[in-house]
């Protein structure tokens, strides 16, 4: 099956202007036109692209999808070359799912300890508003 942008567009879920902007980078390499100089995509197009919007959702730069897809142009003897690629986003994404898991741990322990306060099982204590301690100040 042949696809304009438009179909292109509806079938990555991508916007004609992040399509475009993905062309005009090189991401899509094998870009065909047709008689009167459209873009038109075909199923190994899709396919791409859809892999490039999974890619970009990983945190994937621009330069780094470049890096991969020309390794990927290459075929199979970059296949260890890619794995290193992916590996590092990977790693990056957990350090950032290992951060968010820490925050709301943080969440939850400042939540825990206000409903502690407003239960009256354990007393208020800011960090912002000055105690009542008397402090030594000779």
């Amino acid at each position: 099956m042949i696809y304009t942008m438009l179909q292109a567009c509806k079938e990555t879920g991508m916007t004609y202007q992040g399509l475009k902007f993905y062309c005009n980078e090189g991401l899509v390499p094998n870009v065909k036109r047709d008689k009167i100089n459209r873009r038109i995509f075909d199923e190994h197009d899709i396919a791409w692209i859809k892999s490039l919007r999974k890619l970009r959702k990983c945190g994937m730069s621009i330069a780094d999808m470049k890096e991969y897809m020309n390794l990927c142009l290459e075929g199979e003897k970059t296949i260890p070359q890619r794995q290193v690629i992916l590996a590092r986003t990977r790693e990056r994404l957990q350090r950032q799912i290992d951060e968010l898991k820490e925050s709301i741990r943080y969440i939850d322990n400042k939540q825990g300890f206000y409903d502690g306060v407003l239960s009256g099982a354990a007393e208020y204590v800011s960090n912002l508003l000055p105690c009542s301690c008397d402090f030594d100040t000779k």
